[in-house]
């Protein structure tokens, strides 16, 4: 694994690659940092890894953390940039990183060759959801970050089940917990306010023709099935998988089923040698 720290006109970013090939930039979910794609470096026989710390995650500095998720979505072609890369990308984006992989998609098009878009949805968020968003930036500020992994952690997993007794279950909680308490305060609050402000981008995503991978875990509490089986619906050239036994973090959860599918995609979207 190399590490890259990219100094651009306000932001220092901390970028991992590994690999040769055709280039795929993962941008993970929040608010965790390029760990999270930990179980997906065999693809680096492949491919080659692009693993950012997204602004104000990780090892990647920014005051006051990210402002939109325009923002990361321009940081990622940044990204690129300071990397040469100079042929089309693979996009993959988990939850956050997914709305960050749909705007570069629609705003920069011809720097993806294609998407995987993971445990995500279109949609903005609810009234109801900016609420708890601000509820939750609230309680970060009073109590910090112990607060945020006490909230979602139990969300992101599959509940175990009989069926899904998951034995890295234990491995993956303290993995998550120790992401989520090493964020700063300022960037998780800062990453609130922009999913919440986010734009809905249905409308935008039916004019996105790129070959798009859609997986969501079967038992996502967070983008449940549903909001993936629309967004098949919407993107012309989209196919699903549902991963059984699985929550919000199917790279994470199932990591042998989400790399082959990958890989399968990959296989026919053209975008391997071999």
């Amino acid at each position: 694994m190399h590490t890259h720290h990219l100094t651009l006109p306000d932001v220092r970013l901390t970028v991992h690659t590994r690999g040769r090939g055709r280039p795929m930039l993962f941008l993970h979910a929040f608010p965790l940092d390029h760990r999270m794609w930990a179980a997906q470096e065999p693809l680096a026989e492949h491919l080659r890894l692009i693993l950012p710390d997204q602004r104000g995650f990780g090892g990647s500095h920014a005051a006051g953390g990210p402002t939109s998720i325009e923002q990361l979505a321009d940081d990622a072609v940044a990204i690129l940039d300071a990397l040469h890369v100079d042929e089309p990308a693979i996009v993959c984006g988990c939850s956050m990183g997914g709305y960050v992989a749909q705007h570069v998609a629609i705003c920069h098009p011809e720097r993806v060759h294609s998407l995987v878009l993971v445990d995500t949805k279109l949609e903005a968020d609810t009234p109801e959801a900016r609420a708890a968003r601000a509820d939750l930036a609230g309680s970060v500020r009073r109590l910090g970050t112990e607060i945020v992994a006490e909230a979602m952690v139990p969300r992101l997993l599959a509940p175990v089940t009989e069926a899904n007794e998951m034995p890295r279950r234990r491995e993956i909680e303290a993995l998550l917990r120790g992401l989520i308490n090493e964020q700063p305060v300022s960037t998780i609050v800062a990453a609130l306010s922009a999913l919440a402000a986010r734009p809905d981008m249905t409308e935008a995503m039916r004019n996105c023709c790129l070959p798009t991978l859609l997986v969501v875990g079967a038992d996502d509490q967070i983008t449940p099935p549903e909001c993936l089986i629309r967004a098949e619906e919407i993107i012309p050239e989209a196919r699903l998988l549902i991963v059984p036994h699985t929550g919000h973090m199917t790279p994470l959860e199932t990591p042998s089923v989400f790399n082959a599918a990958v890989l399968e995609f990959l296989r026919e979207a053209a975008a391997l040698d071999h």
